[in-house]
């Protein structure tokens, strides 16, 4: 069994997502609300918002959408995403790319060889660290 992270924007996920692509690579797949099948639970909408995003690495997805039509809420308010690395450059490499404000600048920590946080430009928070020593 694995937990997959599923982040809320503010009409902003296309480009959030095409960002964390260029990060971390991997194949990503994007349906917007218009191009979705219609359906009696959702009404259609000829909105070019994201509906589902899923950017896939190594087995693991990064699912997304934008907040639907209509609906207000906050992205990613009191939830962080945690990014595993094989070395500590890659870890480093990986923060610097994402970093916006730096809520923990990168460096040595006790339980992994370097390890950071920062909020990026879309309002998503990272935990960034690799390998670990426990």
């Amino acid at each position: 069994m694995s937990f997959d992270p599923y982040l809320m924007f503010k009409s902003n996920c296309r480009e959030a997502m095409g960002f964390y692509k260029e990060v971390f690579g991997g194949d990503l797949y994007v349906m917007t609300y218009a191009e979705a099948p219609e359906s009696p639970d959702m009404p259609k909408s000829d909105s070019d918002l994201v509906m589902h995003a899923c950017l896939t690495v190594d087995g693991r997805m990064l699912m997304a959408s934008d907040f639907p039509p209509g609906m207000e809420g906050e992205s990613q308010q009191g939830v962080s995403v945690s990014h595993g690395c094989k070395t500590r450059a890659e870890a480093q490499a990986i923060f610097d790319k994402l970093a916006g404000e730096v809520i923990m600048p990168f460096g040595d920590v006790f339980w992994c060889d370097g390890f950071g946080m920062t909020k990026d430009r879309f309002g998503t928070h990272w935990l960034v660290g690799g390998p670990s020593k426990m």
